[in-house]
This record gives C-alpha cells, structure tokens and sequence, in this order.
C-alpha cells in the first residue's frame, strides 16, 4: 500500500470466503473497497472444503487465492494486514492497520474474526479439520463407513445420532461425570451407537491420521476419526472502540455478531458477513451471505448518495 491514507467506500475485514463475496459484489458495482486480510481463515486446517457445488473436494485455501485473483479486475484493494481498531468521523470511519497507514471508509463490514475452541485433549489439534471433525455434512462422507468416536458435550447425542447416516461404528465417549437422559438412551440403542464411559485424555497417531484416543485410565480404544463439538469465540478487536459486542449464540456452541436480515449490525454502518454472524455456515453458505451482506451494503451507499443528491438538487432550485 501507499505510505498514505486512503479513502474507500467500504473496507472489509476479512479475506475469507465471505468477505471475498462481498468484495465481488462491490467492486463489480464500481466502489472502491480495501480487503484487509490478516491471513488466518477458520477453515485453514481442514485439506479439503465440501457441499460447495463445483468446487467439492478443493482446497480451501485455492478457493481464497482464486477469489483474490478474480477480485483484481474490479479494482479491488487487498492487504495482507490486521485491523487494530475503528474510530467513528463525521464521513464513516478511520480504520487503524497494524502495519500500514489508517484508511477512511464510508462502510465497514465484518467477515472475520471467529475462532474455534478445540477441546483441551492431548493431540487433537494436530488432527482438527481432518480426521478430528465436527460437521458430517463437511467431512461424513470422507469417514463413511469407519469406525467414528464423539467426544461428550452438550451436543455429543445429536452428532452421534446424525453420525448414523455415514457409519454404522459409532462409539460416544461419555464422561463419567454426566448422565444421559433415558430417552437420549433409547435413541443411542436404537441406532446402534456403542457408550463408553470414560473422559478421553490424547489422541494418538501420525500426521494425517488417527489411530484412536488413549483413555484416562490409559486404555487405549482403536478409532478412524473423532467427533468434536468446538466452541467458538468472536474476536473483535478492528472495531474496539465502535461499541460493538458479541452475544452468547442461542444454540450454546458459542459467540457471534447479531445482525438484521440484511447483515446490518447494530451499530450503524457496521456490517456484518459470513459465519460471524452464523456459526453454522459452510463455505458456500458465508460466500452467499458475503454476495448478499455487499449488495445491501452498496444499496444503503446509494440511498445516501441519492439523498445528498436530492438534497443539493432543491438548493440549486431555490437558488433560481
């Protein structure tokens, strides 16, 4: 970037799927938008993104590198950089980068920032996004058919049993601390999903591939994935000082950013995108929520465009 500030229309910050889209839809509509990318998409882990027609099975880091590439014949901006804050002026806002000058932007939208927390298990980090997962509409199909362990949470019983559809091998490590309700029992046994009742302390195996979980009594149980529930925390830090907050989301798996339909934050001009303001979003489904959260965005810049418009169209009027 140049050593100057810069003003655009809209600055987003994220460079993921979402803001990727919503970065599209704008430049395509000729505003001027900086992409300010600090490099850590939440799916970098995983080797493979699914369910996104067309693109199944790609690496979701190729998807990112083509999005940026397609972006550069619409004049968009990107920096691979971090936002540390956002101040509110009398024309939008300043947005403070960690390593390059500020910029002004008339809109901001928010499309990163959400991270996901693993559960505290020896090893399993090395594995998440792979053959330590939580979705089976992202990765049931890659582990059909294979011998599946959940691991105990809030949401183990509901994952164990949508489990079912890919793998007929399905164990649920149940911490012995907690009891399972008698009809949470019922379904389990009558999906044919096994229980053991034992807190998992590591997960073992090499690069790649698990071998299975080591117990805390030090049992070690033979497995091909494991299933976690993460939760996920919201950081954000590039609009410290606009008053924004993140909420507890109602489904217990964590935090994100309310926003209206149109992704409308609540504090004006703040916009909102992708899994932020949805935790449950796959790729195509933040991608969409980008496409639709940028042309709202650039609709809400004609509505005020048009009133300034109209408003020195009736001075020059009145000046006749």
């Amino acid at each position: 970037m140049e050593n100057q500030a810069k003003t655009y229309d809209v600055v987003i910050i994220g460079g993921g799927a979402a803001g990727l889209s919503a970065a599209q839809a704008l430049g395509r509509a000729r505003r001027s938008v900086l992409v300010v990318d600090a490099g850590e998409p939440r799916n970098a882990p995983a080797d493979a993104m699914h369910n996104y027609l067309s693109r199944d099975g790609m690496n979701p880091l190729e998807l990112l590198a083509a999005g940026r590439a397609e972006l550069a014949k619409y004049g968009v901006d990107i920096v691979a950089d971090r936002a540390t804050d956002s101040f509110r002026t009398e024309t939008g806002f300043t947005v403070s980068l960690a390593r390059n000058p500020q910029v002004s932007a008339r809109r901001i939208i928010l499309a990163g920032g959400l991270k996901d927390l693993l559960p505290e298990i020896d090893g399993l980090a090395e594995h998440w996004g792979n053959d330590v997962l939580h979705c089976p509409y992202c990765h049931g199909w890659e582990v059909k058919d294979q011998h599946i362990g959940i691991v105990d949470s809030a949401f183990s019983v509901h994952q164990a049993l949508m489990f079912t559809q890919w793998s007929k091998n399905i164990t649920l490590f149940r911490a012995p601390d907690r009891e399972l309700g008698s009809e949470d029992l019922e379904q389990l046994e009558a999906r044919g999903v096994g229980i053991i009742e034992a807190d998992i302390a590591a997960v073992r195996g090499s690069a790649g591939s698990i071998q299975g979980v080591e117990l805390s009594d030090g049992t070690v149980y033979p497995l091909d994935a494991l299933v976690i529930m993460p939760g996920v925390e919201v950081d954000l830090s590039g609009v410290a000082s606009l008053g924004l907050t993140a909420s507890e989301h109602p489904m217990g798996v964590g935090q994100f950013v309310e926003a209206d339909a149109m992704g409308q934050s609540g504090v004006p001009g703040v916009w909102v995108a992708g899994s932020l303001a949805d935790p449950k979003q796959q790729v195509i489904m933040a991608a969409a929520s980008g496409l639709g959260v940028g042309a709202a965005v650039n609709a809400d810049l004609t509505r005020e465009e048009t009133e300034r418009d109209v408003a020195e169209l009736r001075l020059q009027r009145a000046a006749l």
